[in-house]
């Protein structure tokens, strides 16, 4: 129970992991990405009779690039900050490949667009915006390898090749994005719950907790329906802390919320509200959390700390009907306070109810 709260300092971290597992995200898209682009770049050098080293070019950055820039950012003592340069290089070299082309239309319009795309998929604020003047920066340097020639027109061919990249890689971006949507929904939830939680117990903290009493309690007066308030607290807890370390009196907390939590039932709340002091909304008439709460004070009794076997523990608990109180929650938990001093004062290790004389134990 408690111990999911331990997930809370691993979801902070979830930011750190993400960064580092980026150049892996990213790799399978750059693959994908620049080796269905290969196609329509390759036909359109063939149709421009580009010289050699054009081809060679297109194999480096299509075929070879990818797993480069991969095994650069995994042996990198920073592999997010070294995938972000290499990030601005695919863009640089995306621009590159413009002039090369000679400016033909559909595939420099495409390609440019999907270089754009990936660096928004990244989900790093701005980084599309800083890669444009490393992409105007590959147009420059390729218009002037090839005098900036222009061949605007784009066959048929050239735009049935541009098909995969326009088809395949959109697709393949638009499932990452959706699992990567779906990933922080459910860490959004995660996140969500822990922060009800008392961080120590890993019952509801006392917020979460009013909030449930709340409802239970307009539920009653609604349809009637019975709920009963008990307010559970810790004989001696102060001298617990003084004679054995407030690591103790933590164990004894956590020990007490586990039992809360197994005696109470399913349709049971129970919270922290501070300190040594518990409380739990029930369902059902009085009587029956009578009988709940008397199994708990028993547990109680006879818990046991292996590491502190001279430890003895008692509770106190002060019982309340929702037909006791008024129509706040704050006047129901003080009906139910009323008889939690009762019981303290007549001699704790009991429990009392909102209207009737305390238990004594058996």
């Amino acid at each position: 129970m408690y111990e999911r709260y331990g997930e809370l300092p691993r979801l902070r971290d979830s930011q750190r992991a993400g960064q580092q597992l980026l150049p892996r995200r990213v790799y399978r898209f750059r693959v994908l990405g620049m080796g269905v682009a290969g196609l329509p770049i390759a036909l359109v050098l063939r149709e421009n009779g580009a010289a050699p080293w054009s081809f060679a070019l297109l194999v480096f950055t299509c075929l070879l690039w990818p797993h480069l820039a991969y095994l650069l950012a995994r042996r990198s003592p920073q592999p997010f900050q070294t995938e972000l340069r290499s990030l601005m290089l695919d863009s640089l070299i995306a621009g590159l490949w413009v002039p090369l082309m000679h400016f033909n239309l559909l595939p420099s319009v495409l390609l440019l667009t999907v270089a754009t795309a990936d660096k928004i998929n990244t989900g790093v604020r701005a980084l599309w915006l800083r890669s444009l003047p490393g992409m105007a920066l590959g147009v420059l340097f390729g218009g002037m390898l090839t005098h900036f020639v222009t061949r605007y027109e784009t066959s048929l061919v050239v735009m049935l090749a541009c098909l995969p990249l326009l088809v395949i890689h959109t697709l393949a971006v638009s499932l990452g994005s959706y699992q990567l949507v779906r990933m922080v929904q459910g860490r959004n939830r995660r996140l969500d719950e822990l922060s009800r939680l008392d961080g120590l117990t890993g019952l509801a903290n006392r917020r979460h907790w009013q909030d449930e009493a709340g409802r239970l309690l307009q539920a009653w007066h609604a349809d009637g329906k019975p709920a009963t308030l008990m307010l559970v607290d810790v004989d001696m807890f102060k001298a617990i802390n003084d004679r054995h370390g407030h690591a103790v009196g933590d164990d004894v907390l956590r020990r007490l919320a586990e039992l809360i939590h197994r005696h109470i039932g399913p349709d049971a709340h129970a919270g922290r509200l501070g300190g040594d002091e518990f409380a739990i909304v029930m369902p059902g008439p009085l009587h029956a959390a009578e009988v709940v709460a008397e199994r708990l004070r028993r547990s109680v009794e006879t818990l046991d700390l292996s590491h502190v076997p001279e430890l003895r523990c008692s509770i106190s608990l002060g019982l309340a009907q929702a037909s006791e109180a008024g129509r706040s929650l704050r006047e129901w938990s003080e009906v139910a306070d009323r008889a939690l001093y009762r019981a303290k004062h007549a001699g704790r290790n009991r429990m009392a109810s909102g209207t009737e004389p305390q238990t004594e134990p058996a």
